[in-house]
């Protein structure tokens, strides 16, 4: 079974970049549906075409950030090693995520800091979604608690 890193192995300006990802209607139908957001603008093709800003189907924000975020866990860099999702900071959307766009995140280390109390410390991220045309479509801040080496033993 493949370990992440420990909170040790993190350092400013690390980077990563995650496998790809197509987002199919399916994905969208079935992520509204579940969450709630069953409004027009994902529902209704009629709608969608005559009267939304993109007259197509779009993600909604939220999956196209649920989506990065497990893209960003089957790295593999926080397997067994993440404890908690501490907090997210400025995230913008810069366009939408269409079905049967592919998506792919690049992940930077920001800083990090130590929590001996809590047996690791803070490891803080900059991602970028970016479509399969490179275009970012989205970027946050995300703050993770990763377990330190002597907890990993």
């Amino acid at each position: 079974m493949k370990t992440g890193k420990t909170f040790e192995e993190f350092h400013p300006a690390d980077r990563f970049q995650t496998g790809r990802r197509t987002i199919t209607e399916h994905d969208i139908m079935q992520f509204v549906t579940l969450v709630g957001l069953t409004e027009p603008l994902f529902l209704d093709m009629e709608y969608i075409r005559n009267e939304s800003l993109f007259g197509e189907r779009i993600a909604p924000g939220s999956l196209t950030f649920g989506m990065a975020e497990g893209l960003t866990v089957q790295t593999g860099i926080i397997h067994g090693t993440g404890m908690a999702f501490v907090g997210i900071e400025s995230m913008k959307l810069s366009g939408p995520v269409k079905v049967n766009d592919t998506i792919q995140v690049d992940i930077e280390v920001l800083d990090i800091k130590a929590v001996p109390a809590r047996g690791g410390g803070i490891v803080r991220y900059r991602q970028w979604v970016k479509n399969q045309r490179g275009e970012t479509v989205m970027e946050y801040d995300v703050a993770r608690l990763i377990r330190g080496a002597e907890k990993s033993k």
